[in-house]
């Protein structure tokens, strides 16, 4: 893995990616476990984003603040190492390098836990479920992909809120969200990373090149589906496995050297 490109775009996936956690999960169990058991009974049967939303709505009842909330994705573990290892790629003056987060948490969540560990200028731009607080303190969440209008019409088995692959545009023609991206910001990256751990990232990386890579979260959904489906999809990226954020550190000092 040496250094031999100017421009470069890295791609992360943000829940037991960029952070050692599940951020949906996670406030629920630091603030209501019976919330919890609430998503985990009601998971097969509801969306996920319409359910997450619906127990926002039940926590708020319940009293919790905006405060308790943000408290609880402030304490989300998040490595020291990864922290490093995005810092450090950005501030490499030999190559440019974008950072583009694509996740299912929410805008609220991310930002706020960006914010809290100073990374919120590192990236560039995030595409994930829009979420906004309101004036009572009620923090109200929606799909990405409406339900109500046209759908994203995934073939590869992504979740209905959100294609990390595709979406429709506003003509319903199928687009590729990194192809938006990439006319939004520019065709020329040398080398694509992406970084997930989940099954609806095997969307995403079928859309990378032989050239680019993909670092996989050992044990976890996108790994399994990699041996499942990667040969017989036609998948070109090279791959790498880590356990830790200390080994993206690690790939990532790669990249510089």
């Amino acid at each position: 893995m040496s250094l031999s490109v100017s421009r470069q775009l890295v791609v992360f996936d943000f829940d037991w990616s960029l952070v050692d956690q599940d951020t949906d999960r996670y406030v629920f169990e630091v603030l209501s476990p019976a919330l919890r058991r609430k998503l985990k009974d009601l998971k097969s049967s509801v969306q996920w984003t319409d359910l997450v939303a619906l127990c926002l709505e039940d926590l708020h009842g319940q009293g919790f603040t905006r405060q308790q909330i943000e408290h609880a994705l402030q304490i989300l573990p998040f490595h020291p190492a990864m922290i490093r290892a995005v810092t450090g790629l950005k501030a490499a003056t030999h190559v440019d390098t974008t950072f583009f987060c694509l996740s299912n948490s929410n805008a609220v969540f991310i930002s706020t836990i960006l914010n809290h560990k100073g990374l919120q200028n590192q990236f560039d731009e995030i595409v994930t479920n829009p979420a906004e607080w309101d004036a009572s303190g009620l923090l109200k969440l929606r799909r990405r992909v409406d339900p109500t209008g046209p759908q994203h019409k995934c073939q590869v088995g992504c979740s209905p809120n959100m294609c990390k692959g595709r979406q429709m545009s506003h003509c319903q023609l199928a687009r590729d969200e990194l192809d938006d991206f990439l006319k939004r910001r520019g065709p020329d990256y040398e080398r694509i990373t992406y970084i997930g751990d989940g099954s609806n990232d095997f969307c995403p990386i079928l859309r990378l090149r032989s050239q680019d890579y993909a670092f996989v979260r050992r044990g976890r959904g996108l790994e399994e589906r990699i041996q499942k489906e990667g040969e017989a999809k036609g998948l070109k990226v090279q791959l790498r496995y880590w356990g830790g954020a200390w080994e993206v550190e690690e790939l990532f000092t790669k990249l510089l050297h």
